[in-house]
């Protein structure tokens, strides 16, 4: 099974991307992480096109993804999930992770590409503030299960 889980920075993405794969065990693929794959991006994308494909009746995939180009890469069949924070809880986050600094710059782009995402078709939305993991993660688990049976 492939799962994209698609957000803004700092919304969630990478901490339900962990518990999903502690539920159905799975590989975590970041961004461009799989610019690795080759020495050219032509190549290393068409190779992870291809993972991703098999592993659509194989192993699990989460594909995290937080710029609109990447959801294209996605194949027919993914789990889309879109993780979402209100603005407020994204900024503070992010100066988290600036040690406790957000320059003004950095705030306006991520004001700018808030909600980048939000027009998605979806098959599920999750709030990465107060979604229930543990429910997804269920349903995900009887989603595996229903795939492996067929």
């Amino acid at each position: 099974m492939v799962i994209g889980i698609v957000g803004e920075n700092c919304s969630g993405k990478s901490t339900l991307a962990g518990k999903i794969k502690q539920a159905i065990g799975a590989e975590i693929i970041t961004g461009k992480d799989y610019l690795r794959m080759a020495k050219s991006e032509p190549e290393a994308t068409l190779l992870f096109k291809n993972k991703l494909r098999q592993a659509l009746t194989g192993e699990n995939i989460i594909y995290v993804i937080s710029e609109p180009e990447h959801v294209g890469l996605l194949p027919g069949g993914a789990i889309k999930i879109l993780v979402s924070a209100d603005i407020d809880t994204i900024k503070e986050r992010f100066k988290s992770r600036m040690h406790g600094n957000l320059p003004a710059p950095v705030a306006q782009m991520l004001e700018r590409k808030h909600g980048v995402f939000d027009d998605g078709i979806y098959d599920y939305r999750f709030d990465g503030v107060t979604g229930d993991a543990a429910a997804l993660c269920d349903m995900l688990k009887t989603e595996v299960c229903r795939n492996n049976a067929e």
